[in-house]
């Protein structure tokens, strides 16, 4: 059986903002509208006792993660009967966590989370300038603010060193990479992680004018060089697991290095998917050809058939210029989304190729000035 690393529940299929970019509601897929709003009491039974069997069956920790939509759009009843029923069904030391864009936190929401061992990380892109471009609520309005007074709470709650695991970002690379840098310093955040934007060959990325174009591997060069000269800095999981793929380290990052990651996505109603950011690709390429359910299938089921092999194997690249590249091992050929071509399917290099490229070129530039600088 192929291990399953990470298990994404969607306990919302609704969000109460609308991210221009999102990949669940702005690039074409719709099955989120067929969706029960929120996870139910009996869906909840079942995801516990499949999520029990699991671990059991495979014998190998994996993470939860709560998501959505916004998943704190579940409430606080309904959120600690899910809470409860997990942790009673899986070995105490099993991660839990929840990616939330703040606006819906309270103290209510963190006691409980406290209590059930579920850390928080928050969604925000930026200063107000940078973030309301893009992460604006169903009247067009930002919500900068409103996240900030969500971060607030997170911060100054007594459980704080545990609950608040770091604050997730969608690059712009028309942004200053310094305002951006030292607006998150200023959050005293554990981690940032970074992503690219969604977009593939068919429907390229906000800011990339070509596939040989570099303008997020000049943002993150220019992002780079601020964090090796910031004696304390934030923590990038993106510059910290390719500085470590290039020392000759592993990465922990889905699309970076070779490592595999088993993933699977479970729905508000219940349905079994594949990693939903391949809705960015095409409507419904999230979904496996089996409908299953964990109404009525077991997950080890899941991970044996050829199909989820498949699904599995996709996260490695089939281009012969990623095979024949000498730095595969380190960008790992990006994120299956990013290889989507609508003539071609995943088998073309990452659009954002050139950009690893780039940032990988100038990491390495950066790490032998060190070296000489430092006698070695």
């Amino acid at each position: 059986m192929l291990a399953i690393d990470t298990v994404l529940v969607k306990v919302a299929s609704r969000c109460n903002i609308n991210c221009r970019y999102c990949y669940v509601y702005s690039m074409g897929d719709t099955r989120w509208a067929t969706m029960p709003k929120h996870i139910s009491d009996t869906t909840t039974t079942a995801l516990a006792k499949v999520l029990g069997d699991l671990s059991r069956a495979q014998q190998r920790r994996f993470a939860v993660v709560f998501h959505g939509g916004e998943p704190l759009l579940l409430g606080p009843k309904k959120l600690a009967i899910l809470l409860a029923a997990l942790r009673r069904a899986l070995p105490s030391d099993y991660p839990f966590s929840l990616q939330t864009n703040g606006i819906l936190i309270t103290e209510e929401i963190l006691d409980l989370c406290s209590e059930y061992r579920t850390s928080l990380g928050v969604s925000i892109d930026g200063p107000p300038d940078v973030n309301d471009r893009y992460r604006i609520d169903h009247a067009g309005k930002g919500t900068h603010e409103k996240i900030l007074k969500g971060i607030e709470k997170l911060q100054n709650h007594r459980d704080s060193d545990f609950l608040y695991t770091g604050l997730l970002a969608v690059i712009d690379p028309e942004s200053d990479p310094y305002k951006v840098y030292n607006f998150f310093k200023t959050l005293n955040a554990p981690s940032l992680e970074l992503l690219y934007r969604d977009g593939n060959h068919s429907q390229f990325p906000y800011g990339k004018a070509s596939f040989q174009s570099t303008e997020y591997g000049q943002w993150l060069t220019v992002l780079l060089d601020i964090y090796l000269a910031d004696p304390k800095p934030l923590r990038i999981r993106l510059l910290d697991d390719m500085i470590k793929l290039v020392l000759g380290g592993y990465g922990t990052k889905e699309g970076m290095g070779t490592s595999n990651y088993g993933i699977i996505v479970i729905d508000t109603d219940g349905s079994v998917t594949k990693n939903d950011t391949l809705k960015s690709a095409f409507n419904g390429a999230d979904r496996f050809t089996q409908q299953w359910s964990i109404l009525t299938h077991a997950l080890p089921e899941v991970a044996n058939s050829s199909e989820f092999s498949r699904y599995y194997t996709l996260q490695h690249p089939t281009a012969s210029a990623c095979l024949s590249c000498p730095e595969l091992s380190i960008c790992g050929g990006g994120m299956p989304i990013h290889r989507w071509r609508e003539d071609s399917g995943y088998h073309n290099p990452s659009v954002y190729c050139a950009d690893q490229l780039f940032l990988i070129e100038n990491i390495r530039d950066r790490i032998a000035a060190l070296l000489v600088s430092h006698g070695a």
